[in-house]
C-alpha cells in the first residue's frame, strides 16, 4: 500500500489542478454573442462600452437555493455571492466595473459585473441582494437607475477612460 502512496498523491494533486484551473476560467472580456429563450444578444465592444451610460429599470435576483447556500454560477463561470457588490447586464461585456445610481433616492455604489440578465420585461440590470440592500430598493424589488461605466476587465486586461 504504501508503494502506491506517492501515484495516488500526485493523482489526487492532478485532479485538484485540473479543477481549479476549469471553473470560472476566461481571458480578457467575456464579449461572445449568444441566444437566451429564442432572443441574440450581441454584447457591445470594450471601447464602446468605456463610453456607454444609460438609465433603466434594475432588479435584484439572488442564486441560493437550499438553507441559503449559493449554488449558481455566473456568466463568467464564478461562484454566485450574494453578499458581494456584482450583477448582470444583458450586452456590456464581461466583467465590467459600473458606477449604479438609484435615481429615486440619490445612493449609489460601484459594482463587478459578473453575469448576464435580466431577461424580463423591460429590466436592464439584475443586481446582488447586498447591492439592492446598499442602494435601499430591496423591499421594492424594482427601482430606476443611472448606470456609468467605470472601466472594462480585470488585473492586464483593465481598460478604463
Amino acid at each position: 500500500m504504501l508503494k502506491n502512496t506517492p501515484f495516488f498523491c500526485l493523482l489526487f494533486a492532478s485532479l485538484f489542478l485540473l479543477n481549479a484551473c476549469s471553473s470560472g476560467a476566461y481571458h480578457g472580456y467575456k464579449m461572445g454573442s449568444y441566444k437566451i429563450r429564442g432572443r441574440h444578444y450581441q454584447p457591445m465592444s470594450v471601447e464602446a462600452a468605456l463610453y456607454h451610460s444609460e438609465e433603466g429599470v434594475a432588479s435584484w435576483y439572488d442564486e441560493r437555493r437550499w438553507l441559503g447556500l449559493s449554488r449558481g454560477k455566473t456568466a463568467l463561470g464564478e461562484k454566485f455571492r450574494p453578499h458581494s457588490l456584482a450583477g448582470a447586464h444583458t450586452t456590456l461585456p464581461l466583467p465590467c466595473r459600473v458606477r449604479v445610481t438609484n435615481l429615486e433616492n440619490g445612493r449609489s455604489a460601484v459594482i463587478r459585473l459578473n453575469d448576464r440578465g435580466p431577461f424580463v420585461g423591460d429590466r436592464m440590470l439584475d443586481v446582488t441582494p447586498k447591492v439592492a440592500s446598499r442602494l435601499r430598493f430591496k423591499d421594492q424589488g424594482l427601482t430606476r437607475v443611472l448606470l456609468e461605466v467605470v472601466s472594462v476587465g480585470d488585473g492586464k486586461h483593465k481598460r478604463s477612460l
